[in-house]
């Protein structure tokens, strides 16, 4: 009886990353006996293949990601795994064993839940990590370029941060629109962002980084904003005047601002926000006519598998240190089961 009730606890806890303040990644500990959750109405609970890392985890772990999770709480909001369980109330719920890619709480365990409307099957012929990207960083590139930057063929398209997850499909899916591409990245990176198709890349730490990107472009007209207090005069500074667009999606250098007298004196230019997951709440058609666009790039062999960097479970904190830091590259990954 005594074997019976340990088992049955196992089967009750997980392992998972637990945020405990909002000291950052230096307080994000492996737990062994995390309780396992349970699919409330319309959401799924998802067996984690392998979870995404991204720098709004960052933000999480420091406190200053708005409307984020208050400490304690399982960290991670990405995954990709297997449909283990289905709540109550959800529409032709796809069958228990199937893989999917979505977003909900939690994801740096071995379980989460997932709302079943927003998830999609992993890709056929793709693994769980290859799928990592695909309604996160994928999205919010498309959205950035197209419902917000109405971006046209010609166009003229600054990417920033363009070695990152969001950046690279940003480059990508620019050049396929028919936009010419100017990225900022270090410059160990610049060899990876040109592979991806950017007309031009750009040292983003460069002091004149503005009267360079004037001199290469004349002005662009649409700018992909994620890194904030570093880049974002620079921004306003090159942006063509009334037809330029800035939709701004992350400020991991910190938060700059903008004052109605310069918009209306000296940056006349179009500025927009843009968080997909408020996005996905707030305009939940528009969201899922991005996934559907998705669907369709994939199909069409524009959006090639993702090849993230896989990492243990327990590395988490130092994957955290080093995005945080600026010291990665590409996408990465944790594995909760190793």
């Amino acid at each position: 009886m005594e074997t019976n009730e340990r088992r049955h606890s196992a089967e009750q806890t997980m392992r998972a990353l637990v945020q405990r303040s909002d000291g950052g990644p230096e307080d994000l500990f492996l737990t062994t006996d995390q309780p396992r959750p349970a699919p409330g109405p319309g959401e799924y609970l998802i067996r984690v293949g392998a979870a995404g890392v991204n720098f709004a985890d960052v933000m999480q772990a420091r406190g200053t990601y708005g409307g984020g999770p208050r400490a304690p709480y399982v960290a991670g909001f990405e995954a990709a795994g297997e449909i283990v369980g289905i709540g109550p109330a959800v529409e032709d719920p796809l069958p228990v064993g199937s893989h999917v890619v979505g977003a909900g709480p939690g994801a740096f365990a071995e379980y989460m839940t997932m709302p079943a409307a927003e998830v999609l099957p992993v890709p056929s012929g793709r693994d769980d990590a290859e799928a990592l990207g695909l309604v996160l960083n994928w999205a919010t590139a498309l959205a950035a370029l197209k419902p917000l930057g109405d971006i046209e063929p010609g166009d003229t398209v600054l990417v920033h941060a363009a070695a990152g997850g969001v950046g690279q499909a940003a480059v990508r899916l620019a050049r396929h629109y028919g936009a010419r591409v100017i990225a900022t990245a270090s410059p160990a990176k610049h060899d990876t962002v040109r592979a991806l198709g950017a007309d031009e890349v750009v040292d983003g730490g460069r002091p004149d980084l503005a009267a360079e990107i004037v001199r290469l472009t004349g002005g662009v007209d649409l700018v992909l904003e994620s890194v904030g207090r570093d880049t974002f005069e620079v921004s306003l500074a090159v942006t063509r005047p009334f037809i330029g667009r800035i939709v701004v999606f992350g400020a991991a250098s910190g938060d700059a601002s903008v004052t109605t007298h310069e918009l209306v004196f000296t940056h006349q230019v179009q500025v927009k926000g843009l968080h997909i997951g408020a996005l996905a709440a707030a305009v939940p058609s528009t969201y899922r006519s991005l996934l559907t666009e998705i669907e369709a790039l994939i199909a069409r062999g524009v959006y090639p598998p993702g090849t993230p960097q896989v990492r243990p479970l327990a590395e988490g904190p130092a994957v955290l240190r080093d995005l945080e830091a600026r010291r990665t590259s590409g996408k990465h990954a944790l594995d909760p089961w190793s």
